[in-house]
């Protein structure tokens, strides 16, 4: 017999779907990516990220036309043409300089979210971040994140070790296996798992739960 999803799973999809039909209308470049993106889930954008912070090889976080275009091209966003990189370069150039600022780039993509939601997320990393390092290991998860709650928990279908081992899983895409979880790559994450949640209070108590906060 069929399970009934979780609320997470509905949320998921709902979020694929509603991204789906908000492509074919979109004209907005950025607004095309960021719908693209979220047509994969919640682990789109995490990904995304993760494609163009392995292109900084030098570290300074700035990225030429080359490298973004290269990088949106690796993505596999057929939903974009060229045109649609350039208008997309220019408008997050602001100074002419040639290059982009990474993190803006990044920002200007994430779904945008409430300061109340961007706080408990903030509020829920630093929990975990015991070390104050910016970066979270397997230990650090396994001491602060709750599975109590989870429903495969609760049924017996999964240990705390495999929903720990399952929830890491969400971080690790595009084959970066690490073990690892950056403060941008929780905030890529939950900037996706929000913008499937419509009421602010739900998700505030649905990060809380979570953390334990």
């Amino acid at each position: 017999m069929q399970r009934p999803a979780t609320a997470q799973t509905r949320n998921e999809t709902e979020l694929m779907e509603k991204s789906k039909r908000a492509l074919e209308t979109a004209t907005d470049p950025m607004e095309k990516l960021r719908h693209q993106l979220l047509s994969r889930g919640s682990t789109g954008i995490l990904g995304f990220g993760r494609v163009f912070r392995r292109m900084d090889d030098d570290g300074n976080r700035q990225l030429n036309f080359e490298e973004f275009q290269e990088g949106m091209n690796d993505s596999g966003l057929d939903k974009l043409s060229a045109e649609d990189h350039k208008a997309m370069f220019q408008a997050i150039d602001k100074d002419k300089s040639g290059s982009i600022s990474f993190n803006e780039f990044l920002e200007s993509v994430r779904p945008p979210m409430s300061q109340s939601r961007k706080n408990v997320i903030m509020e829920a990393f630093r929990k975990m971040d015991t070390s104050g390092d910016g970066v979270l290991s397997v230990e650090d998860i396994r001491q602060t994140y709750s599975v109590e709650q989870h429903p495969k928990f609760k049924s017996g279908d999964l240990t705390k070790d495999q929903i720990l081992t399952q929830y890491l899983a969400n971080f690790e895409q595009k084959g970066t296996v690490d073990g690892k979880v950056t403060k941008d790559e929780f905030i890529d994450y939950y900037s996706a798992v929000s913008a499937s949640i419509d009421n602010d209070a739900y998700f505030d108590l649905m990060i809380r739960n979570a953390y334990k906060l």
